[in-house]
């Protein structure tokens, strides 16, 4: 049964480097330094809600600040947890809603920041946001069905998703392989723009797919370099 929730003002929040959390996606997480795992704790028994940023990387080589967090993040909640006899834990954690990350609260004994909830906007008609929904979907399921191992399920998963603003996100989450395109993605609020940038990723994706392809030739994947 779902619950309402209403997203505080401040959360914790986990800064990962190479990393993007999407609303309604689902992330698996591994659980061991001890400052997550008290921020673990703290949010169980509270309203299991954190955040996940991406790591600022132009920040971060200017080397002024200590894991500086991207400018939007997303908030999720521990659908999941496990807790393991080491002492870490295993969470899935499903995203919720972008958020804007306004300023760090505090850092000890886990890092806090202060937040305000963003909403997408369609940035078009709805009969153009999902005739290009339904491309991408197309789309995806071409780069999928050339990608060694492609997930058919995923596909077949995207097809049934009919909100193009969720299904811009799950898509990102899950086909789109460059962390930083993927922080662009998540950055963008106009849907169809969205939507656009992932059409051109997919299909750049399926152009390198099939050259490599073109190149290996006959030959498995472990005697490419007999080619």
């Amino acid at each position: 049964m779902e619950m309402e929730i209403t997203l505080p003002e401040e959360v914790p929040v986990m800064t990962l480097q190479g990393t993007a959390l999407f609303p309604q996606a689902l992330m698996p997480l591994h659980i061991f330094e001890p400052r997550y795992r008290q921020m673990l704790r703290d949010v169980l028994a509270s309203n299991r809600l954190f955040a996940v940023a991406g790591l600022d990387f132009s920040r971060a080589r200017e080397g002024d600040a200590f894991e500086p967090p991207c400018r939007i993040a997303t908030v999720g909640i521990v659908r999941a947890c496990q807790k393991n006899d080491n002492g870490t834990s295993n969470l899935l954690l499903q995203g919720l809603c972008r958020v804007e990350v306004l300023s760090i609260a505090r850092e000890e004994p886990y890092r806090r920041i202060r937040v305000r909830a963003l909403t997408s906007v369609p940035g078009a008609t709805a009969s153009a946001n999902e005739k290009l929904r339904a491309e991408l979907a197309r789309l995806i399921a071409v780069k999928l069905r050339l990608a060694p191992g492609g997930a058919k399920e995923m596909s077949e998963f995207l097809r049934t998703v009919d909100d193009p603003d969720i299904f811009a996100d799950i898509a990102a989450f899950s086909v789109c392989e460059n962390a930083r395109i993927k922080q662009r993605l998540l950055e963008t609020l106009d849907v169809h723009f969205r939507l656009e940038q992932l059409r051109h990723c997919v299909a750049a994706d399926i152009d390198r797919l099939k050259l490599w392809r073109k190149v290996q030739g006959r030959l498995p994947d472990d005697r490419i370099s007999d080619n």
